[in-house]
């Protein structure tokens, strides 16, 4: 199964619903008809970002920073100070956001989504903790601590941090390539106690949702902990995981992961991990190596979470031309792993929502956009794209020397219930031309229908033909098909009796 999430930035989402119904929305306000969609239009998972308890440390930093405030008036002309929540990502408590309605607002809303055979997914943020968490004054030794020295050597990455029983330099938290979160604390993961205290909160997540995103998930593997503080954490990661699933056998962990680290996670235990080298060769442009990414193993494949946008990256809508657009979540999402989708790409949102902002632009829906996208989800449901057996096709050239072949990527599924999918996009900017050999033995002898399900066109060829030199495509720059292959009968009775 290749399952699909649909990412909900509560906090927006809520300040929509209290502009409908005239007062502040909780998550008992989310209407039946909105859940009802999301599992219409055939998604799996969906994850609430941003529901835990934030302080007033976190938010603080989030208004005056003057870099986060010019991100801010960009996204927000008319920006109030109400908008800004503070990062979602500060959390002082993995409970429930009493401005959100609380654990048990959470737990109503968890049934409504089971009752729709969806399943919740969460956050969980591994590395650090906002500036006013209480484990500041009850157990400042879970925290990398610091000299006056650090501070004035590297004022971005170390603060005094204001306790009552006596301030202390504490770190930020950081990864090895950038300067501290300004509103974090960074925990040390040298310390045993501090990851036993993780695993525990790891644990009280799991009693509220039936999967977790782990934030930046490879910044307290061993290495990179040593990388960044200079010091070895132990290993946290396999334990915590086991310690999850005994108590909630089949909890999804899905892990934000970059550096080439994915296969690492998968081999710790997580089910689902970032695909962001997709997301950036497809952005680059040329399909070679978009087919050499593709050519991985199968059992890694399908455990990449395949994206065009989410809450860091900017939105498919402003990235990608239009052709391009369309090209590159075909590709995306009609390949193996867990489909990604990100609340408003669907419509077409053009403007990326900082996760300190509890409000969005108004924005036009882009109604041709939309069109495609629910006619993709259609095909993901429905075509058998979702179990069986993927596999990747090698184009050829149309002709010795022809050289646009290269710009197509191209592979086919064998759906569980027998149903056959053939797949090509032309990721170059021109033209171009190749021939796929499919990889069918049935249609031997026959005459095949080629049903394109995203375009109202539909092509009969000779059975014997595609499996011998392939299908001929030619396509325009960034046009692809998704084919449905059907309505196979005997080649004879085909040419005595064309359709």
């Amino acid at each position: 199964m290749h399952p699909s999430l649909y990412q909900i930035n509560t906090r927006v989402w809520l300040t929509d619903r209290s502009h409908t119904i005239g007062r502040p929305a909780t998550l008992d306000d989310v209407p039946d008809a909105e859940l009802d969609d999301i599992a219409r239009l055939g998604f799996h998972w969906v994850w609430l970002l941003s529901v835990w308890e934030t302080g007033s440390a976190g938010r603080l930093v989030s208004r005056t920073d003057p870099g986060l405030r010019r991100e801010y008036e960009a996204t927000l002309p008319d920006l109030r100070e109400d908008d800004i929540a503070g990062s979602g990502f500060a959390v002082t408590g993995y409970r429930v956001h009493s401005a959100l309605g609380g654990d048990a607002a959470l737990a109503r809303l968890r049934e409504r989504l089971r009752m729709r055979g969806l399943r919740l997914m969460l956050d969980f943020v591994p590395n650090h903790t906002a500036p006013d968490h209480p484990w500041v004054e009850d157990h400042i030794e879970y925290y990398v601590r610091g000299s006056e020295l650090d501070l004035v050597q590297a004022p971005r990455n170390w603060t005094w941090a204001r306790r009552a029983a006596g301030d202390v330099v504490l770190a930020r938290g950081r990864d090895p390539y950038f300067p501290g979160w300004p509103d974090t604390l960074q925990l040390d993961y040298a310390n045993p106690g501090t990851r036993d205290a993780m695993v525990g909160e790891l644990l009280a997540i799991a009693d509220r949702c039936d999967g977790v995103r782990c934030d930046m998930a490879m910044l307290v593997l061993p290495d990179v902990f040593e990388r960044t503080w200079g010091r070895r954490a132990g290993s946290f990661w396999p334990e915590a995981l086991a310690a999850v699933r005994e108590r909630v056998p089949g909890f999804c962990f899905l892990a934000e992961v970059y550096w080439d680290l994915e296969w690492t996670m998968m081999q710790l235990g997580f089910d689902y991990a970032y695909d962001k080298r997709l997301y950036d060769r497809l952005r680059a442009g040329p399909a070679r190596p978009v087919r050499e990414h593709l050519h991985a193993e199968q059992d890694y494949q399908r455990r990449l979470a395949r994206f065009l946008e989410n809450h860091d990256e900017p939105r498919a809508a402003a990235t990608f031309d239009r052709d391009s657009h369309e090209a590159a979540a075909i590709l995306t999402y009609l390949v193996p792993g867990l489909r990604f989708f990100h609340q408003g790409q669907l419509e077409g949102r053009r403007v990326r929502i900082p996760t300190h902002l509890a409000r969005a632009p108004d924005e036009p829906v882009d109604h041709g956009l939309r069109r495609f996208y629910d006619a993709l989800l259609t095909v993901i449901r429905e075509a058998g794209v979702r179990d069986g057996e993927w596999r990747l096709l090698d184009p050829r050239p149309a002709w010795d020397g022809e050289p646009t072949w290269d710009g197509f990527v191209a592979w086919s599924w064998r759906a569980g219930d027998g149903r056959l999918v053939l797949a090509v996009v032309n990721l170059a900017q021109a033209p171009g031309r190749c021939y796929v050999r499919l990889p069918f033995d049935e249609l031997r002898g026959r005459t095949v229908r080629l049903a394109d399900l995203m375009h109202p066109v539909a092509y009969d060829r000779n059975g014997d033909d595609l499996l011998a030199g392939g299908l001929y495509l030619d396509l325009p720059a960034r046009g692809y098909h998704v084919f449905a292959l059907g309505a196979q009968r005997p080649a004879v009775a085909a040419a005595a009796n064309p359709s």
